[in-house]
């Protein structure tokens, strides 16, 4: 999630407590020293996907609820007391629908706002008139600077479907894509990109198969959404034809896959549709994706359900970054929200927003950090749910009247720990290794002090540390002779008006860190 012209110097803090003055201080200072020359991976885009909901609220809500929503997102305007009025996401995701909209309940699926229109008319005409709501906020995006559009398909269009459906039927693990539909598909996908490349709404990326080890399969009547499995030799079978069309009509847009259901399908397991990094970008693989023009070295998986206990986290994505390092990738973390239990480590009944809060900046940090995420991507933006307690799906809490032609929102605290990120990391900086005088391993680290470093371009720097402790943590950050001429710090807390709030610092030789809270301090 995009480009600032002065430097910085940005540190972003996790503690594990609310602020108060009654807080304890960890009696052993933390000294971080990062050398500018000690370089990871370079950081793309920080984004979130608009799906289902921005129909809805792109067609019906009231201006000025839509306007603030899409600000919240996208906006990296400063206020006149200092205060971030968005998260300058620099990536957003918009999904490509496969008409189970117009089918209504004939869809199969359930939920209303889960069924999502078509461009493409089953007589082989295009309506671009379409998911309007949807195309509203991908304007929205663009209006506010958001450097990268990406469009996603969960389903190839009903018309082209085996079963008539936006979803499986079975279990087979196969794709629900007839085998005599591959070029229309691929064409379909093109269509799509070449149109908004007349609206000045250019792809930058186009996803044709999403969470592909996921069966998808449901009862008419009863399903949840559009989707399909497909296998490895599928997914070629698709990227193939999607790349040809793709070269052949000089469109710019790449290829981005194969959206793993989970990380470990990256690099292991035995289906058909795992060991994808193998699979794809191997030497010796028949289903080498190298020579394809339109996609680079890039694999995209999900970090669902990799999350259960530290060590999980930690060790899951030292294997996803030792085997994208192994065949020479690039990692894309593309979709992430606490689909699982992880996010309540082991405790009973419901987690505080700041609770969630703090376990997305952990997922953050090590999907960047030890994993090497070139970029990270959350799902979903918005939904339907409580702003109160376990706010484990979205940035913003939707309350929608029954039609859902207008309702209430609520910011989470997930979208300014989101922010933190998103909002000063800008694409193109470069992720630093650090060093800790506690010596603490990855996995230690995560129930503490984390620390991650990013630099760019003129000497501007980012610098972030997640503490997890619940005590207030004693912080000096060693710049190796960096000069600093102004710091400002932004600070979140579970306090209802600390939302990266701004505030004036000195120095970072003697900073301490709120219990249970993100702090960005940024340096000029």
């Amino acid at each position: 999630m995009p480009h600032i012209k002065l430097s910085l110097i940005f540190v972003f803090i996790v503690a594990r407590t609310a602020l108060s003055t009654a807080q304890v201080t960890s009696s052993r200072p933390l000294t971080i020293s990062i050398n500018p020359n000690n370089k990871a991976q370079i950081i793309q885009t920080f984004g979130a996907s608009g799906c289902w909901y921005s129909e809805s609220i792109g067609k019906h809500w009231p201006a000025n609820k839509k306007e603030h929503i899409a600000e919240l997102l996208f906006s990296r305007e400063i206020d006149k007391t200092g205060n971030p009025k968005g998260i300058g996401l620099s990536a957003f995701r918009f999904n490509i629908g496969g008409g189970t909209a117009e089918q209504g309940q004939a869809s199969g699926i359930s939920n209303p706002s889960r069924r999502v229109e078509c461009f493409l008319n089953p007589d082989g005409t295009y309506d671009w008139s379409k998911q309007s709501g949807y195309v509203w906020f991908l304007r929205k995006a663009k209006e506010y600077g958001v450097e990268e559009l990406i469009t996603f398909s969960n389903t190839p269009p009903v018309q082209f479907t085996q079963n008539g459906f936006g979803f499986k039927l079975n279990k087979d693990g196969l794709a629900n894509l007839k085998p005599d539909k591959y070029v229309a598909y691929a064409n379909f996908l093109t269509d799509v990109a070449n149109h908004f490349d007349k609206e000045k709404l250019h792809f930058n990326y186009i996803s044709p198969v999403n969470e592909p080890q996921w069966d998808w399969s449901g009862t008419v009547g009863s399903a949840k959404q559009e989707g399909s499995s497909w296998t490895n030799p599928e997914i070629y079978r698709v990227v193939k034809s999607l790349d040809s069309l793709l070269q052949a009509r000089k469109l710019k847009s790449k290829i981005s896959t194969p959206e793993a259901a989970m990380l470990t399908y990256l690099y292991s397991n035995k289906s058909p549709n795992s060991k994808q990094i193998q699979s794809f970008f191997a030497d010796t693989s028949s289903l080498n994706f190298r020579n394809f023009k339109s996609l680079p070295p890039v694999v995209a998986g999900h970090s669902y359900f990799t999350d259960v206990t530290d060590s999980a986290i930690v060790n899951i994505r030292k294997a996803v970054a030792d085997t994208a390092r192994k065949y020479n990738v690039d990692f894309w973390q593309s979709e992430y929200s606490m689909l699982g239990d992880g996010y309540k480590e082991g405790l009973k009944g419901r987690r505080t927003p700041m609770d969630c809060a703090l376990f997305l900046a952990k997922i953050i940090h090590n999907d960047l950090a030890v994993a090497n995420a070139t970029a990270w991507h959350l799902w979903n933006a918005y939904e339907p749910g409580s702003a109160d307690f376990d706010t484990r799906y979205y940035l913003i809490a939707l309350k929608p009247d029954s039609g859902f032609v207008n309702g209430d929102y609520t910011v989470t605290k997930n979208l300014w720990a989101l922010g933190h990120y998103s909002l000063f990391i800008r694409p193109g900086m470069q992720r630093l290794n650090v060093k800790r005088n506690d010596n603490l391993n990855d996995i230690e680290a995560a129930q503490k002090t984390m620390v991650s470093a990013f630099k760019g371009n003129n000497g501007k720097m980012v610098i972030v540390a997640i503490n997890y402790a619940k005590d207030q943590q004693a912080l000096s950050i060693d710049l190796e002779n960096m000069p600093i001429k102004t710091l400002r710090s932004y600070v979140t807390t579970a306090a209802g008006e600390d939302n990266m709030k701004a505030t004036k610092l000195r120095n970072l030789k003697d900073v301490m860190l709120p219990s249970r809270s993100i702090t960005t301090f940024v340096i000029n």
